[in-house]
This record gives structure tokens, C-alpha cells and sequence, in this order.
């Protein structure tokens, strides 16, 4: 696994040694980045999120690209020990900020940095904790009026069409994951 573009292009990330982390795999990463810049543009100046962050990758290739400050979340042991080390060999020290909790918990300390342009989340598949989230995300008004969720699942999640003021404007499939884009709905007359 390595960042695909940007000023860290080619960096080798660690990968997780057993299957508590599941990394986004680089031709997945790719075509969600292609998506995200044609539906936002080049990442400058942009603040992202990453839920259950996992190695991170998602984070530092969006810092690699340009946007200027991440927030990684992420709990697990094995993630505890990854994303830091990804974080240092991409040089992103200054702009990324690793938080060891859940990431439910985390919303509300989250909120004081908002709104995020991109915020992505990859939570464990099976779970049905996308949707729960997405309507915190929502509450909270985390992600700003103009910017992305990306929300990857497994085939057989359940992912509403919308939570709250979020719409599903677009699903896609590779493999074994499903991507779901949700931007904020914006009101009639603006």
C-alpha cells in the first residue's frame, strides 16, 4: 500500500499485521480520489476527517493531495501503533492529528474544529454503524454545506438513500465494498 499521488507519492504505508485493520486498497483509494476531485476540485486549502482510519491512508493521501489539515480517528490497538509511523514517513506531522477513541465518542469533540470539507468513514462491515453515524454527522452539522462524505460498507450493509439533511448522491462497487457519496442537502432558493 503506498500514497498514489501528491507531495507524498510512492510513500510506503505499514499495513496492519493481522486482519483488525482492513486498508482501502490503492485501486479503490484511486478511483474514490478521482470521484472526489471531480466533485470538489483539487483538495487546497480543504479539512478532512477520517473515521475508523485504519492505516490512514485515506487521510494522508487527501493531505498529500493538498488539503490542508486532517483529523484521524481511530481506536484499535494496531491503528494506535500504524497511523502515527504512516504519518511521520509521509511527513504530515504538522497537519494531521491522530485521536485513539471511538469513533462515535469522538464526534463531539470533533465538532469544535468543523465544518470538514471531506470527512470519510470506513467503519467495520456488518456492523450497522453507518447509519447511526451519519445522523450524528448530521446533527452535529460536521461536514460543510458544500463538502463530501464517503462512506465505504461491505455488499450487505444497509445504507439509507439519506439521514437528516445528508443525500446519497451516488453508490458505487468494487469488489467486495460498496462507496456511498453523501453531500448536505441544500434548501430550495439557494
Amino acid at each position: 500500500m503506498r500514497i498514489i499521488s501528491g507531495t507524498a507519492r510512492g510513500t510506503r504505508l505499514l499495513s496492519p499485521g493481522d486482519i483488525s485493520v482492513r486498508p482501502t486498497p490503492d485501486r479503490v483509494r484511486e478511483a474514490i480520489f478521482s470521484i472526489i476531485f471531480s466533485r470538489l476540485g483539487p483538495l487546497h486549502g480543504c479539512k478532512v476527517l477520517d473515521l475508523f482510519s485504519g492505516t490512514g491512508a485515506m487521510a494522508l493521501e487527501a493531505l498529500s493531495r493538498g488539503a490542508t489539515r486532517a483529523w484521524l480517528v481511530d481506536s484499535g490497538e494496531e491503528a494506535g501503533r500504524i497511523i502515527p509511523t504512516n504519518i511521520e514517513n509521509c511527513h504530515c506531522g504538522d497537519r494531521a492529528t491522530l485521536i485513539r477513541r471511538e469513533a462515535p465518542a469522538a464526534l463531539g469533540r470533533l465538532a469544535n474544529d468543523a465544518p470538514y470539507d471531506l470527512i470519510f468513514m470506513d467503519p467495520p462491515y456488518g456492523r450497522g454503524l453507518i447509519p447511526p453515524i451519519l445522523a450524528a454527522i448530521d446533527q452535529l452539522q460536521l461536514l460543510a454545506k458544500a463538502g463530501l462524505l464517503v462512506a465505504e460498507s461491505g455488499l450487505t450493509d444497509q445504507v439509507p438513500d439519506a439521514v437528516g439533511r445528508l443525500d446519497c448522491l451516488e453508490r458505487r462497487r468494487y469488489g467486495t465494498t460498496n462507496i456511498h457519496l453523501f453531500t448536505p442537502t441544500i434548501p430550495k432558493g439557494q
